[in-house]
């Protein structure tokens, strides 16, 4: 039985999420979209297309007037304009019009392109999320933020844009290697530091069966993930106020995702980002050692960095000055009151900045201390 979170925009019903284990309801998903007389577009990656583009193609049968499907090469390097750019140019030449609609399979780089894609072309197209990592599950595929990397800046071209219904078989989740699902945990961790406790204890309880992709576990994961972004969201849809709260790990760590040039994947990066975010909470006093160590160490048991080689201080600093989150020259750091509350803090200060790094900058020396 699939579960059905209702999302409001200003208030009013706007899209649902629906958490299932098959494509099996998808048709009925969309005849109630009133997809009769649609083109639909799949857009995908190519890596995914492998896994599930036909069985989705084949969902759309009798389901839309036409249905036909791009695919763009795998890989955060393709979430750029160029790749918009040939999205275009095929819409164009299928003659897609604004009663259209597109479905963004695949994982963030796919959502976050197609959904950027649907907020431009002919100035607004309709398209739904069908997202197939833990991360685009859990956290991307909700909230309608869209966009692409610009000269390796991340998102710092984009959109809001809501989709019409966010579709989630969980039972995709079981191809995805190791390290890409357990990416996808950073931002789960996320939504219970900053906001729900009890969540983050539930996820100490249950880590057994979350690093074995126990389906009846990740159900209730994904839903309660899935819970507090929609409570955030609603309250903030174009991130005036608290969505902010949402980048807790992402100021420095998309400096890191630039700096090591997309190597590490971004859940890594927030995990790492979170662990300075944290390191910056303890100095100031808002949590204490014990908490900033409990916070560190929680992510080394789901195969996450907690330090990292190979980077340059000076340049991380360099790069948070150029993400999209600067406000009036100052950066909005987002740190840990304590574990379950988050605050936006304008005060962080480069020297807090840099310390934080050194503190999760890996060297040959300590390997020996």
């Amino acid at each position: 039985m699939a579960q059905r979170l209702p999302v409001l925009y200003n208030k009013k019903p706007c899209y649902d999420i629906v958490i299932t284990r098959n494509f099996d309801e998808l048709g009925d998903e969309l005849t109630a979209l009133e997809t009769a007389n649609k083109k639909l577009c799949i857009v995908t990656d190519s890596n995914v297309d492998r896994l599930y583009g036909e069985e989705v193609l084949k969902a759309l049968e009798g389901k839309c007037v036409r249905a036909v499907k791009y695919v763009f090469p795998a890989g955060e390097e393709h979430k750029n304009l160029d790749t918009v750019k040939n999205i275009y140019t095929f819409l164009i030449e299928e003659g897609f019009e604004r009663k259209d609609m597109l479905i963004a399979l695949g994982g963030g780089v796919v959502g976050d392109t197609t959904g950027f894609v649907a907020a431009t072309y002919l100035r607004g197209i309709d398209f739904i999320q069908i997202p197939t990592t833990l991360l685009a599950q859990c956290d991307s595929s909700i909230g309608g933020k869209t966009g692409v990397d610009f000269d390796s800046y991340k998102n710092m071209v984009g959109a809001f844009k809501m989709p019409r219904l966010v579709y989630m078989n969980m039972s995709v989740l079981a191809t995805l290697e190791d390290r890409q699902y357990f990416s996808g945990f950073a931002e789960v961790m996320k939504y219970g530091l900053i906001k729900d406790a009890a969540f983050y204890e539930w996820l100490i309880e249950n880590m057994y069966e979350i690093c074995e992709r126990d389906l009846d576990v990740l159900e209730e994961m994904i839903l309660r993930s899935c819970t507090v972004k929609k409570l955030v969201v609603e309250k903030d849809p174009t991130e005036q106020g608290d969505r902010a709260l949402l980048n807790l790990g992402h100021t420095i760590g998309h400096a890191i995702e630039k700096a090591k040039n997309f190597e590490l994947y971004h859940g890594e990066c927030v995990a790492l980002g979170t662990v300075a975010a944290a390191y910056i909470s303890w100095k100031k006093e808002l949590l204490s050692m014990e908490e900033y160590y409990e916070v560190r160490d929680m992510f080394v048991p789901f195969y996450l960095p907690i330090s990292v080689e190979g980077i340059d201080p000076q340049e991380i600093l360099r790069l948070t000055k150029s993400d999209k989150k600067m406000e009036a020259g100052t950066i909005k750091f987002v740190l840990l009151k304590k574990i379950g509350k988050a605050v936006i803090d304008r005060t962080v200060t480069d020297e807090e900045i840099l310390a934080a790094i050194e503190e999760i900058n890996y060297s040959e020396e300590d390997a020996y201390e």
